[in-house]
């Protein structure tokens, strides 16, 4: 576990009694960097804010945390629903807990396109974790973003690791071919399979092997330990299809049970192989270096998106199309292009 500089963070206990206006960005900040996981939480709630007056504190906070040292590493989990991502997260973390480091699950939670809610029930599903004074859980709202991760995903694993935390595990919703965004913000990404569930084909798909750095077929116990290993076969037979990595990995496939705790240990000493071999290297910073200019090119998408529906103007015109492009009155292009001449009038003005 990484050693934090000591902070006075007096009158810190005081502050779950204070109203949450009275909070100092300093405070928060220094609260955060010690490792006080109610001021990582409230770091957290102010980034994901869309207030205005909140973006600009949020941008200043994410700022500072840059120029914290970083040691930690990135892991993104993914597989479909019922593949038992959260039970496999608790008993993979409780591994790293137990050899002293400190873990941050960042667990992305469906919205529903109907009624904009989500369940947020990760803390639930990985009790046990939860109640671990080493590991850190944070469900997030997936909301209309793709790759089922949050918006605000990279500005908070960068939270996470100026509070000191070694490991970051990224849990996605498993929506299929849609982890490209999650890929882009980790060191190595993990994808978890069934055996005797159908899965085996869709595991076989050019888009989703190219990604895996590993791939892990879970619930090898009992019954199903001889579909698992028969599984385990399948994959590394279609892992030969696909010439290595551009830093010479070679994506394995293991067997393990999150339930019965087999084969977790295997695991994390092959992803530590994985990231010495690449730390003696220059990939892991070039691709940490990719992965910021991403996050460049992502946030002025965000910013110009965020912009053109939040003016008046343009969300009073767009109702009115709407119902328009609706009734076959107009095209989804012409409207499209009157919202923008619309927003360019606006520029000029």
């Amino acid at each position: 576990m990484k050693e934090r500089k000591n902070i006075d963070l007096e009158n810190v206990s005081k502050i779950r009694g204070k109203r949450k206006e009275t909070l100092s960005d300093e405070m928060l900040f220094n609260g955060l960097v010690q490792g006080n996981k109610t001021m990582l939480s409230r770091a957290i709630t102010l980034i994901e804010s869309t207030s205005p007056a909140h973006k600009k504190r949020a941008n200043a906070l994410i700022e500072r945390c840059l120029a914290q040292e970083d040691q930690s590493l990135r892991i993104g989990i993914t597989g479909v629903p019922g593949v038992g991502k959260s039970t496999f997260i608790e008993a993979f973390a409780k591994r790293l807990t137990d050899m002293k480091m400190k873990v941050a699950v960042l667990a992305v939670d469906p919205t529903s396109q109907k009624n904009k809610g989500s369940i947020m029930g990760d803390k639930t599903r990985m009790s046990e974790l939860s109640k671990n004074e080493h590991a850190f859980i944070r469900p997030s709202p997936s909301g209309q973003s793709l790759g089922g991760v949050a918006r605000k995903t990279r500005e908070t694993i960068m939270l996470c690791e100026a509070a000191g935390y070694d490991v970051v595990l990224v849990e996605t919703v498993g929506v299929g071919q849609s982890e490209t965004m999650v890929h882009g913000m980790v060191d190595f990404f993990l994808l978890l399979k069934l055996a005797g569930a159908g899965d085996e084909l869709q595991g076989i798909k050019r888009g989703i092997i190219e990604m895996a750095d590993t791939i892990v077929i879970n619930k090898a116990d009992g019954d199903n330990l001889k579909r698992a290993r028969l599984a385990q076969q399948d994959f590394k037979r279609a892992l030969q299809l696909y010439p290595p990595k551009e830093n010479g990995w070679v994506p394995e496939v293991c067997c393990c049970s999150a339930l019965e705790k087999t084969g977790i240990s295997e695991l994390w000493e092959l992803m530590d192989a994985y990231f010495k071999k690449n730390k003696e290297t220059t990939f892991f910073r070039s691709k940490r270096a990719h992965q910021n200019r991403e996050w460049l090119l992502q946030t002025i998408e965000e910013r110009l998106r965020d912009d053109f529906y939040t003016h008046q103007k343009i969300r009073d015109a767009l109702e009115r199309y709407i119902v328009e492009v609706s009734d076959g009155k107009l095209s989804p292009f012409s409207a499209a292009e009157q919202l923008l001449k619309l927003k360019n009038e606006r520029k000029q003005s």
